[in-house]
């Protein structure tokens, strides 16, 4: 019987609210203002990125989606049936059903720091999944997560997989994306595998398209940020004086994107007093782009072994099945 009837919190929402208004202060007082993008991530903010999702612009869900359907039977035969499914950053669990109906999993443990998207997201996996436990955590999955402590009484199980797609783990630093890959080979333990989507580098006009779409639903979601600082961080950001950038950065191989004032300006949070000149920006996102061999040193810099890559017929999307390493190793 699924069991997604409420979201269980592995990090109070207080306590995430905290996170937000540290790091938010913190990137703020920065020569070079930076907010992560984790931050993005409220109802609204989920809701604008689904609809990014569908864009013609946007190719990485499309082409993400494609790969794991045409390559579901090797998949499948790859990763085994029997696992916990663990998937980092569920959103909304698009792609969840292709894994689900290849690995035959134990469990599925869906992780994201939005609860109340993540809540809905599940619902209509209960109805398709009737037998199968959908545990839903609202947590932040850049900390080690106690995967046992959410499962159903009596249920072990240390086959685990951790799937990890739409290539997030190009939002970060390398330092923190390999900092991020230790820590999941933490929550799934040993043994453990990891599905995880990793865009790959293509022309710049490409690039950029997707991430300044001409309808400007990307520019909304990037301006929803500062939104989300006014409404919860008692903020006075002024939105009409901020607008989308998306520029690529050849030598850092990513897509960054900023919010850049306008005008001079000046504006609170939280009580604190921050200004801005014309043209200053606030660096709200970075997409890292990667070739094989780049995916390769990553994962294994975060204790992964890389087992099998799957790629869609124009090399745009990579999908890689890798393997937990020993500490011994992974050292």
């Amino acid at each position: 019987m699924a069991t997604a009837a409420s979201c269980l919190s592995e990090v109070p929402r207080d306590a995430l609210q905290a996170q937000f208004r540290a790091e938010v202060l913190q990137g703020l007082s920065q020569t070079r203002k930076a907010i992560p993008a984790r931050w993005f991530y409220d109802r609204r903010g989920s809701e604008l990125f689904e609809e990014i999702t569908r864009l013609d612009e946007y190719y990485p869900t499309r082409t993400e989606i494609g790969i794991l359907a045409d390559r579901q039977d090797e998949i499948a035969r790859a990763v085994g049936s029997g696992r916990v499914i663990v998937e980092f950053g569920a959103g909304s669990a698009t792609k969840t059903p292709l894994l689900l109906d290849a690995a035959a999993p134990s469990a599925y443990v869906p992780i994201d720091i939005s609860g109340d998207f993540l809540r809905d997201a599940c619902a209509p996996l209960e109805d398709c999944y009737p037998e199968l436990p959908i545990v839903p955590a609202e947590a932040d999955f850049m900390q080690p997560i106690a995967i046992d402590a959410l499962l159903p009484e009596g249920m072990e199980c240390e086959r685990r997989l951790g799937f990890f797609p739409g290539s997030t783990i190009g939002n970060m630093e390398p330092r923190a994306a390999i900092d991020l890959l230790r820590s999941m080979r933490e929550t799934l333990g040993p043994g453990s595998l990891l599905l995880i989507g990793m865009d790959r580098v293509k022309p710049r006009p490409v690039l950029e398209a997707a991430y300044d779409d001409a309808r400007g639903v990307t520019a909304a979601f990037n301006l929803n940020l500062a939104a989300r600082i006014n409404r919860e961080l008692d903020g006075s950001l002024p939105l009409d004086a901020l607008r989308h950038r998306a520029v690529w950065n050849d030598r850092h191989a990513r897509i960054e994107m900023h919010l850049v004032a306008q005008r001079d300006m000046g504006f609170e949070v939280c009580g604190r007093r921050f200004d801005m000149e014309e043209g200053e920006t606030i660096h709200t996102e970075n997409s890292h782009k990667y070739d094989m061999r780049s995916a390769s040193t990553l994962l294994l810099g975060g204790g992964w072994e890389p087992l099998s890559t799957w790629c869609d017929a124009d090399d745009r999307f990579m999908v890689v099945l890798a393997r937990a390493m020993s500490d011994e190793l992974s050292a």
